[in-house]
């Protein structure tokens, strides 16, 4: 089983632990991006994942490729040139403090890149599965044709494809963001979603549910998840179910709707260490499952459990095996040390 994921890897700088940026004297450095991350779990569990995106030929460019490689991911597909990385700056939130992300990315690499930078019908070649995000078409308008392309080909490759909506206010409006997700969506089999993105972005809302208050409503997303699937025609849509008590704790669980039933995770009450990349893991996991024939139920109970484990790690990557996610989904999550 082969899947491509497609976006941006950017530098993270963050301060140490909790420290705010004005606080800071020194940044630690690491690498990651939405599909980048998504990658990075498959290739942890087993998949042959391949990452595609633009880099620069220089040094920087090449330590964010070697970031990836040192996981197994298949880099071969990644065009090289433009001038710039992408940064974001991360601050960690704790307890009622929430976190911080600032944005440097302006004209890097894939911001710049043209369709001409990809052969998507020789990328998909033996591929089984594309996944894509809401934050690449946001980056720019040539990254947004560039992912369209990328959709119709795996269309004609008979590939089956992935889309999680991640809308980000500081990169497009709401207004631009449906309309161009609107025109990617025809592609989608797979659509995932939070508990704001298909408000934000399609103006679809759960009734009954209050995320700031940690107040999740189980009959208000199953309506969301119906009406996503019955306005695009997706054959599955997954929704992670967030509820915020701080920036510290949260509860976490997540819905699966095949068309006709819905399938709900057990709920976990997580301690944060690192929440960037959560909602990647979990794309990961329930791509996995899925790849894999899990029955419903399972494919859910083991996405939310691969996620569930990513907010114990530090980094936008999700580092755990499939062994480590079973034995979570199964019900073992004392936290015991394994001797």
């Amino acid at each position: 089983m082969k899947v491509v994921t497609f976006g941006e890897i950017m530098l993270r700088l963050a301060p140490e632990g909790y420290y705010r940026f004005v606080q800071a004297e020194s940044f630690g450095a690491t690498y990651g991006g939405g599909e980048a991350n998504v990658a990075v779990s498959l290739a942890n569990f087993g998949i042959d994942a391949s990452f595609v995106t633009k880099l620069p030929k220089h040094d920087i460019g090449q330590s964010a490729v070697n970031s990836l490689r040192r996981y197994g991911v298949d880099v071969s597909k990644i065009s090289r040139g433009g001038d710039r990385v992408g940064i974001y700056f991360l601050e960690k939130g704790a307890s009622q403090r929430p976190s911080k992300v600032i944005y440097d990315r302006a004209g890097s690499a894939i911001a710049t890149a043209q369709p001409s930078d990809f052969n998507w019908d020789d990328i998909f070649e033996g591929v089984d599965w594309f996944h894509f995000t809401g934050i690449t078409p946001a980056i720019s308008d040539s990254a947004a044709a560039i992912c369209l392309e990328a959709c119709k080909a795996a269309k004609r490759h008979n590939v089956t494809v992935s889309c999680d909506l991640n809308y980000r206010k500081n990169l497009w409006s709401r207004e631009k963001a449906g309309q161009v997700m609107g025109g990617l969506m025809e592609y989608v089999n797979v659509c995932i979603s939070n508990e704001e993105d298909a408000s934000d972005v399609f103006g679809i809302k759960a009734a009954n549910t209050d995320i700031t208050g940690g107040k999740i409503s189980h009959e208000g997303y199953k309506e969301v998840a119906k009406k996503l699937a019955d306005t695009f025609h997706f054959d599955k849509v997954a929704i992670t179910l967030r509820g915020s008590i701080s920036a510290s704790d949260n509860n976490w669980a997540a819905m699966l709707y095949d068309g006709s039933d819905y399938y709900f995770s057990k709920n976990y009450l997580i301690r944060i260490v690192d929440r960037v990349g959560g909602g990647d893991s979990f794309g990961g996991g329930l791509i996995y499952s899925l790849l894999n024939s899990y029955a419903p139920q399972d494919a859910i109970e083991f996405a939310v459990a691969a996620s569930c484990l990513k907010h114990s790690i530090e980094g936008d990557f999700n580092q755990v095996s499939v062994d480590e996610v079973n034995k979570l989904a199964k019900g073992d999550g004392s936290g015991r040390v394994q001797r």
